[in-house]
Formats: structure tokens, sequence, C-alpha cells
């Protein structure tokens, strides 16, 4: 893996994974070599990327839920400046999906219930898009039409059922967006029906699933992953062996949000009951790290880096939470709750602070340093094994000279001192 020596080249030659490729889809060919740092001090940061040979002007993706709702908030991630829109997940039958309200909880620092402090949990139990699917493919040729150089992804979901979601993606790519993102991981809504993360927990059944998208899907399919399962790896694994282009991680993770402590009642509180939903925001940002930096490194030691891409997603609202996911191996970081709380223009301020973050290294593109702190990841009994072997070394000092040869007239006392025992 790259060091952050900045004058070092590295070559990457990770073994390539046979997969079936899209007809006629064009992946983007990067060269072998790559420089890890800018020779130009003064240059700006260029934050444009090619993932799945989708050309962004940066790496920030507007994440699937209210963000995507509809033509007018798309239109306003458009024009805001954001890399690529994930639109909220759509299904055949738009009937089924009621959402309730309150659907929203946050958690503040401080103590529980406590109006004042930072947010740093967000809780929803906000099922996939209850418009109309007609609705939605109608605006999203519209926002097609009016930005044919910009990235709309469409997010699916459908029920166990190979034709329902042969016809779904049929539908959504005549639309003519970019890319398809499969929501195998919303924790909540309806499970019964073996959507969401009721498929992304199944590898046995997310790879007859994968395998139904894949031979049908003309545009780089993204599999989202779920974190509630044991080992993100093995449905990460599975998506990219069925012929995903792409990992997304994570969804939210499944939680409750705390008990109101004056009327004993969970919250959201819908008529004074609630149900487990999914948990976002800054609390989540360390959990999410860790699922993606187990992606990567299954990735890396698995498939071919260049064809295949991971999307980050989890906490970030900030430039510097946006460079821990690249620097553990994303291409791309999506944002969702972030956008709820501070607006579409929150993506200047990332951009700026990734801008920031790169000068300080003298990166001058998103591959000058992604992945880049992945090595530094080992087991735990590595970890002792390289202490044990440190604390040797550093013995090995404290006995002073190693041979007669090495006493010098100048520092003469002290290096008597340095093998005296007590």
């Amino acid at each position: 893996m790259a060091s952050l020596n900045l004058n070092q080249i590295i070559s990457n030659s990770n073994t390539s994974f046979a997969v079936n490729r899209r007809p006629g889809l064009r992946l983007p060919s990067r060269i072998g070599l790559r420089v890890l740092a800018s020779d130009s001090a003064s240059a700006e940061p260029d934050l444009s990327i090619t993932v799945n040979g989708l050309q962004m002007p940066n790496p920030f993706v507007i994440g699937s839920g209210p963000p995507g709702t509809n033509y007018t908030v798309m239109k306003r991630a458009f024009d805001e400046g954001w890399g690529a829109v994930v639109a909220k997940t759509v299904s055949l039958d738009a009937a089924k999906v009621i959402n309730v309200t309150p659907r929203y909880a946050r958690l503040r620092a401080g103590a529980n219930g406590s109006a004042k402090g930072q947010i740093i949990g967000w809780e929803n139990i906000e099922l996939i898009s209850d418009r109309p699917l007609e609705t939605m493919l109608k605006e999203f040729k519209q926002l097609k039409a009016l930005y044919p150089d910009k990235i709309l992804i469409a997010s699916i979901m459908e029920e166990y059922n190979k034709a329902a979601w042969e016809e779904l993606i049929d539908r959504v790519e005549e639309t003519g967006i970019d890319a398809i993102e499969v929501n195998f991981s919303c924790p909540h809504g309806m499970p019964e029906r073996k959507m969401g993360a009721a498929v992304g927990q199944d590898c046995r059944l997310l790879e007859e699933v994968c395998g139904w998208i894949n031979a049908k899907a003309t545009v780089p399919v993204w599999a989202k992953m779920t974190p509630n399962i044991t080992d993100i790896t093995e449905p990460a694994r599975v998506a990219l062996r069925s012929g995903s282009e792409g990992v997304s991680a994570i969804n939210t993770i499944m939680s409750v949000m705390g008990i109101d402590l004056k009327t004993l009642r969970p919250e959201p509180c819908v008529e004074g009951y609630s149900t487990p939903g999914g948990y976002s925001c800054k609390a989540v940002h360390p959990i999410a790290l860790g699922k993606v930096m187990s992606i990567a490194k299954m990735m890396k030691s698995e498939f071919n880096d260049k064809d295949y891409s991971l999307s980050g997603i989890g906490g970030v609202e900030t430039g510097g939470d946006a460079a821990e996911f690249i620097l553990l191996g994303a291409n791309t970081v999506q944002v969702c709750t972030g956008v709820m709380m501070h607006g579409y223009g929150l993506v200047k301020r990332l951009c700026e602070e990734l801008k920031d973050f790169m000068k300080m290294h003298n990166f001058s593109s998103i591959e000058d340093f992604r992945g880049a702190s992945i090595e530094y990841f080992t087991t735990h009994t590595e970890l002792v094994r390289m202490q044990q072997e440190a604390i040797q070394q550093r013995k090995a000092v404290r006995k002073g000279l190693q041979s007669d040869k090495d006493w010098t007239g100048d520092g003469f006392v002290k290096e008597t001192l340095s093998m005296v025992s007590n």
C-alpha cells in the first residue's frame, strides 16, 4: 500500500477477479504508476474524479434519502455543486409506502433529552419514496435533460421477485440515469417482504438478487451495505463477485434513540408509540470508518482495484470527515443527514476543507492519497509483536556501547554511564 513518502512512486499490481462487465460499459483505465504528491506546491488541488467511468467535479455525493426526494431538491443539489446525486429509493408500487410524522429524533451531547448541546446523533423511521414511480421517473428525465453532464444515480429496492427487479431496472434506465445504487440495507420498513436489509443480511439471497440485477443492468451498479451484520465484508464480497461495480457503506444503524424521562415514551413519538429506526449523524462516523476500512482491505486483497469503487457514508459534516473515508480507500463520500442539518450549501465548505487538507500534505488529486492509511491497520497479535520488538530495541540502546571501537573522547563520561546497571 502507498506510504506518505511524498517523493515515492508506487505500483499497484492487484490480481484481477473475473466478473461480467456491462455490455458497452467503458471503465476507467488508471495507469499502474502514480505519484503521491504534486511537484508544484502552489497548484490548486484537483477534486475531480472518475468512478466506474462516471466523471464528477468532486467526490461529494448526495446520499439517498430526503435530500434527493424530488426534482426541486435534486436540482438544488446540482446547482450548489454536488459531485453526484443518489435519489431517494424507489420501488414499483409506492402505494405500499406510508410514512408517519414525526419520523426523526435527535441526540444531543449532554443529558438524555437535553434541549441544549451539539447534535451528535439522528434517528429516522422514514421509509423509501412514497411518491408514484411514474412521477419520480418523469423528474429523473427532467433532471438529465437540464443537466446532461451531471451524475444522477437511481436508488432502487424491490421485493424478492426477479420480474419486478427487471422491470424496475428497465424503467429507471429509460430515464437516462447514470448508475444504480441498490438498497440492500434499509434497516426498517418492510423486511417481511424481503426488502432492504433483509436481503443484505442473507448472503445466499443477496447473491441471487444481485445476479438478477447485474444480468439486467447496463449502467454501473453500486450495492449499498447494511452495518447491521457481523462481518460486512461478506455481503460486500458477494455483491462484487455477482457483478456489481461498486459498494456503498454504510446505511443507517438499527437503533432506539431514547426515552423521554418525563412521559416514559420512546422517540420519535407517534401517537405515544415508536419503532426502532436508522441511526446516523456524527456519532456513527467511527463505526462507518471501521466498516469501510474492512471492505477496502478485502477489496484490495481479493479484487482488482481498477474496476471497482467504494462509496463511504456516515457522519460526514466536514472536509476532514471526508478525507478520512478517502484515506481508507473510498472513491466517493456520500452525505445525507449532514445536508438535512446544514443545507445544500454544505458542499462548498466540504470542498474547501478537503482542499485545505490536500494542500497541507501537498496532494494534487484524490488518487494521491486514496487508501493511504489502510496499510497502518493490522491484527492485535501483530501489534503485540511490533511493540515487544520495539521494547527490545530500546533496551538494546540502553545497554550502551556494542564494541570498544565505539568509545569517543568527547562523550566518554556519558558512554560510561550508559553501561552502568544502577
